[in-house]
């Protein structure tokens, strides 16, 4: 079992895959090139999975498969089935942009995933076009609807940004709640990356869009997920994703993998070990070290609230948000 310094249990490990992503959305990577890393900078699937596999021995239980967008992995469904294999209970997830999602679900599906996020900012295609720099939506929902067809649970993803998207906050709310799918709605994190120009909502802001036609609930924070969740008369639940806050701090209990072997404690620390080096070369017992030592010096709490008007210098795309 891997318990940090804080006493909190860490069972949760995200891996970033690829850091190459097919949009350029405004909020996270709008000016960088269609480059890539070159393919021996980052770890083969054999590489990451002989990782994972030291991962699940010391107590995680849920892995997520991010980006980059993870489906510009190729044949990423076979390292899901390689992770299922060792461990079939596992909890195994993916983040998308979903552009890929259609030609993939069944496939990730029958190697094992269970559940998928979905980034839907928008449900207009022009404004689905101004944000990922790119023409989306239909490859998107299209993309939702084969995953929920083949037996994949759905979450979405939004950011709510004024001028852009602001006014569709119940639009994609209902989207969600009409085919069952959950909605988490995320404050714009503000980083060197993105567009200066953005100006995201905040949860009180969100809050009396929503309160304007619905009566809701506050159910406070889930286990261990950064989401303080909200629920309609009807039952239904909504998320909204505060990283400024650090109340989901106490309960963290994640870290997170890059494509290139970086082992990052908290997604707002910039410090981190290597891995790479480890695997590698086949000594999986200085990877179990190296595993050990992030999770002891995994902080408190992230670092956002400590500067005021502090903006991030994480690259997301490298770490999956």
């Amino acid at each position: 079992m891997l318990i940090d310094s804080f006493d909190r249990r860490v069972d949760y490990l995200r891996i970033s895959v690829t850091e190459r992503c097919n949009f350029r959305c405004q909020y996270c990577m709008p000016e960088k090139p269609f480059s890539w890393v070159p393919k021996e900078n980052i770890l083969r699937f054999e590489e990451l999975f002989a990782f994972v596999k030291v991962c699940i021995d010391e107590g995680i239980n849920k892995v997520r498969i991010t980006g980059g967008e993870p489906l510009l992995r190729e044949d990423i469904h076979h390292f899901i089935g390689m992770i299922y294999t060792y461990k079939n209970d596992i909890d195994l997830a993916m983040t998308t942009n979903g552009y890929l999602l259609k030609q993939s679900a069944q496939k990730l599906y029958d190697a094992g995933l269970k559940r998928i996020n979905v980034s839907i900012d928008t449900l207009r295609p022009h404004v689905a076009q101004q944000i990922a720099q790119k023409d989306v939506l239909g490859n998107v929902l299209e993309g939702v609807n084969e995953a929920l067809r083949v037996g994949l649970r759905v979450k979405i993803n939004m950011v709510p940004m004024k001028g852009l998207n602001d006014n569709e906050i119940l639009d994609v709310l209902e989207y969600c709640k009409v085919r069952g799918m959950s909605v988490r709605f995320i404050e714009y994190m503000e980083n060197v990356h993105a567009q200066v120009d953005i100006e995201g909502m905040k949860s009180k802001e969100l809050l009396t869009v929503i309160g304007s036609k619905y009566h809701y609930t506050d159910e406070g924070f889930d286990g261990h997920s950064p989401s303080h969740y909200y629920q309609l008369d009807d039952g239904y639940r909504f998320g909204i994703i505060e990283p400024y806050n650090d109340d989901f701090c106490s309960t963290c209990n994640r870290i997170r993998l890059t494509a290139e072997g970086l082992l990052i404690p908290c997604l707002y620390f910039d410090e981190a070990m290597s891995i790479k080096e480890a695997v590698q070369s086949g000594n999986i017992a200085q990877a179990a070290l190296i595993l050990k030592e992030v999770v002891r010096t995994k902080p408190e709490k992230n670092r956002w609230g400590d500067t005021e008007g502090e903006v991030s210098k994480r690259a997301f795309y490298e770490t999956g948000g």
